[in-house]
């Protein structure tokens, strides 16, 4: 048993956070995005599921544990509207605010064209599905630095 952990995270989440080293990206997607595909291509070649939850949910949770890279100016990625590559989605900015939020501090979010967000995935550490329904709820989260400041 452990406590201050969001519910929302599962066993397999929290071994995927826990096994992330610094660099690593996290892909946090929709209920459309093809995640069996790209996470046969992750390092760890998992997907895993967070029925019931959507983008802002999910990022909430797992921004509670993990670290953002600090070292990049864009420790964020969202896929970008196909046809309106400027265009931000409010549940985009959402994530971005939580993410922001979660920090402390300002960082940036990265947009990538479609097909290149799908690439990037695929170097990914694992694939983690939500049930959100809006497009676009597609992610990369790099995994930061936990000082030890004792």
């Amino acid at each position: 048993m452990l406590k201050n952990i969001p519910s929302e995270l599962s066993p397999d989440l929290l071994w995927c956070l826990a096994s992330m080293g610094h660099g690593e990206r996290l892909v946090l997607v929709d209920r459309n995005f093809p995640a069996h595909e790209v996470a046969q291509h992750t390092s760890t070649k998992r997907l895993i599921d967070l029925p019931g939850l959507d983008i802002p949910q999910a990022t909430r949770a797992i921004l509670a544990v993990m670290p953002l890279d600090d070292f990049i100016p864009a420790p964020v990625a969202r896929m970008e509207v196909v046809g309106e590559p400027g265009k931000l989605l409010a549940m985009q900015a959402e994530v971005h605010d939580i993410a922001r939020a979660a920090e402390g501090r300002e960082l940036g979010m990265e947009a990538l064209e479609r097909f290149a967000f799908y690439e990037a995935a695929k170097k990914g550490f694992c694939v983690v599905r939500t049930s959100e329904f809006r497009p676009y709820g597609c992610f990369l989260f790099t995994m930061g630095v936990i000082f030890d400041r004792r």
